[in-house]
């Protein structure tokens, strides 16, 4: 891989005040997204039960993270036609239709009828507001990166890039304390009734506020150079799959321990500590929130180290301790202490903000401007489709057939085994540092 990214490819020089407005700008939009994920893969158990007609709580698990998973089945597609979009009339105004999509239909949950309201139509309508989340979703985390490191000075754009990634993940936060605000000042029947719709009509003035920020954004210099020589693609996705194929490929690798890893630490072990080990709700939020909170620190800590140390020392360090401790990790939770559960749960959090600071910046450098946006939207949203959000339906699938509580653990290995193998083979795409260490 070239280094596509490199301080020559700047063609101008920015302002202190441009770089953060276009990270706030690029972050914000990522805070939305993942808040809007973390809701419902948090407020699942319920969902399950007022949307399905089943009296299993299993079974209506099950449907509930089916329906989670349709979403993530769509991502690729919209990664395509955003990713096409971004690479031929720019990334700020892809953006900001992005934005208004996503919120749009997270909103639009926390307003519909349920099962026994409306019937099949209920989770027929649940499935559609999904498939339009995922879709717009799908270009999201490959524009809002590029922007970003577009934006950035070669020698600080892992920290910068991190922070798109540490947006995600206090959207995650944000997702996670409003439920545990929920669980904590509602009666369980009051959320049933009610309840659960806060957090998704909370989506709609979160959307508007990130909708107004991004349309006060001044497109990426390098696409406007790019712009201006002329040199935009006029199929920019033709020649992404067929001169740039082996870097989509390395991009789903990886983000497939990421994508694994943040959606059962992140999403599903909030789920298994009440539903699979029965601890207390209010403890299975609370451990979620702490477990957010340090990903947030580790994020753009990791990030900045890789800016020194390079990509590759950094993401490998992650793949290889989650291979070895996410087993032992996850046999802690299953003792029976909440607090050596939480403990656990918050270890396992710190390994993957370790990888997740530098993974976004590492992916972004493996394209050229021409074909950024759709590049890594492409490999990424591969990966997530296949992997991420298909895996709370797999593990829970998996401790149901199997009855083996840690069976999630093998699903976490596995993952990072793979991407291990793929970092270990890949040249570095930092740009050299003044000393040469990466």
């Amino acid at each position: 891989m070239k280094h596509a990214l490199s301080s020559e490819t700047t063609p101008t020089r920015v302002s202190p005040k441009m770089i953060r407005m276009a990270t706030l700008g690029a972050s914000v939009g990522s805070t939305v997204e993942f808040y809007d994920i973390a809701i419902y893969a948090y407020l699942a158990p319920i969902i399950g039960r007022i949307f399905f007609a089943t009296t299993d709580p299993v079974v209506a698990l099950l449907s509930s993270f089916a329906v989670f998973g349709a979403a993530f089945v769509v991502r690729p597609l919209g990664g395509l036609f955003f990713g096409s979009l971004g690479d031929r009339l720019g990334r700020q105004k892809t953006l900001a239709a992005v934005i208004l999509l996503i919120s749009a239909a997270t909103f639009a949950i926390g307003v519909l009828p349920t099962y026994e309201a409306l019937g099949i139509a209920a989770p027929i309508a649940l499935v559609i507001l999904r498939l339009v989340q995922g879709f717009s979703a799908g270009g999201e985390v490959g524009g809002a990166t590029a922007f970003v490191a577009e934006y950035a000075p070669p020698h600080r754009r892992g920290f910068l890039v991190s922070l798109v990634e540490l947006g995600a993940m206090g959207g995650f936060l944000l997702g996670s304390v409003a439920v545990l605000i929920l669980n904590l000042s509602l009666t369980q029947q009051q959320i049933f009734e009610w309840g659960w719709r806060v957090p998704f009509l909370i989506a709609g003035p979160l959307g508007i506020v990130g909708l107004l920020i991004r349309n006060r954004l001044e497109e990426s210099p390098e696409f406007m150079a790019l712009k201006t020589s002329g040199s935009v693609l006029k199929q920019p996705l033709r020649t992404t799959i067929t001169l740039h194929w082996r870097s989509v490929l390395v991009v789903a690798a990886f983000a497939l321990f990421q994508n694994v890893a943040v959606y059962i630490v992140l999403t599903f072990i909030s789920t298994y500590l009440s539903s699979t080990l029965k601890f207390d709700i209010q403890v299975s939020s609370f451990s979620s929130a702490l477990t957010l909170v340090a990903v947030c620190v580790v994020v753009p800590l990791s990030g900045a180290l890789s800016d020194k140390v390079g990509r590759k020392r950094v993401l490998t360090w992650s793949c290889g301790t989650a291979a070895i401790l996410t087993y032992p990790l996850f046999a802690l939770m299953s003792i029976g202490s909440s607090l050596l559960a939480v403990t656990a749960h918050i270890v396992l959090g710190l390994i993957l903000g370790v990888f997740l600071g530098p993974v976004l910046v590492a992916m972004s450098e493996m394209f050229s401007t021409a074909v950024r946006y759709g590049g890594m939207s492409l490999g990424y949203n591969l990966s997530v489709s296949i992997f991420g959000g298909t895996a709370p339906f797999i593990v829970t699938l998996l401790i149901a057939t199997t009855g083996n509580n840690l069976a999630p653990s093998f699903y976490v290995i596995a993952a990072s085994l793979v991407t291990l193998a793929v970092v270990a083979v890949s040249k570095e795409t930092a740009p050299r540092m003044p000393n040469g260490t990466s």
